[in-house]
């Protein structure tokens, strides 16, 4: 028996489905899904995903769709700033978040978890240049406490080769393995203290993580290996150093934008 399909007529979010299966089959991607059961039928639920790439996104929402559900996805609210993805986001759930005020996006992702919606956040908050987890944000279990839904702890493994920071860009034909792994439901304790919380969140999905990574070749040296595993990639330290100078540099460029917007202004 197969499991009931949940998903409200959405022509816009069904075509951009439709896009992202072809792209996945045109790349000939080898994508693997455990724990698919784990995903709730109906209500809410957080998604909290690892984040290694640019496209990690993709993998995780097709396995969501083949549970029969969708996925709302937390995404920087420059977005908002390009037309079609202003018309994207408006159309499929989407809820854009600005970092420097996140109190608005925290309250209507909360609304679609009590709606019933499945909400996808990366606790990272930013990509991991060392591909191992990065400390995490509070937010999924805070959402999650709020809102009274369980926290679903995916591990995607294999969709950086294609696209992430530091790495060659390789989104023709490649053949790669991309393995998600949708974990056990997580319960937070809306009394509990969240960084408590978020800290057993982050020791479940590191298992998960390595656990998944243990069915993976990885080659000696390669860009995308973590070093623990012999790879190439920055070690955490290295990869904090050189995430604090981006962010820096990002801050900068931000208050010379919005700078010179107040002078042109005048």
């Amino acid at each position: 028996m197969g499991r009931a399909v949940h998903r409200r007529r959405e022509p816009v979010y069904r075509t951009l489905e439709i896009i992202a299966g072809s792209l996945s089959w045109a790349q000939g991607l080898d994508r693997r899904y455990t724990g698919i059961q784990n995903i709730p039928e109906t209500g809410g639920a957080v998604l909290a995903i690892n984040h290694t790439g640019y496209v990690d996104f993709l993998p995780a929402a097709l396995g969501v769709y083949r549970a029969g559900r969708r996925t709302r996805f937390l995404i920087k609210s420059e977005v908002m700033d390009v037309g079609i993805m202003r018309f994207l986001v408006n159309h499929t759930g989407t809820v854009p978040t600005d970092r420097s005020d996140g109190i608005e996006a925290y309250r209507r992702a909360v609304e679609s978890l009590r709606s019933g919606e499945i909400v996808a956040i990366y606790p990272e908050a930013t990509i991991s240049r060392s591909f191992e987890l990065k400390a995490f944000k509070t937010g999924a279990v805070r959402m999650a406490a709020e809102a009274g839904v369980p926290i679903i702890p995916v591990i995607v493994w294999g969709a950086h080769r294609q696209w992430t920071k530091g790495g060659k860009r390789n989104m023709g034909r490649s053949k790669t393995r991309v393995l998600s792994r949708f974990g056990l439901p997580l319960y937070a304790d809306p009394t509990a203290d969240p960084v408590a919380e978020t800290n057993r969140l982050r020791e479940v999905m590191t298992t998960m993580l390595h656990e998944v990574q243990e069915s993976y070749e990885h080659p000696d040296g390669a860009f995308w290996v973590p070093t623990r595993l012999g790879g190439s990639a920055p070690t955490p330290e290295e990869a904090a150093v050189i995430e604090e100078d981006e962010a820096q540099r990002k801050a900068a460029a931000r208050a010379a934008k919005a700078d010179k917007a107040r002078r042109g202004t005048r």
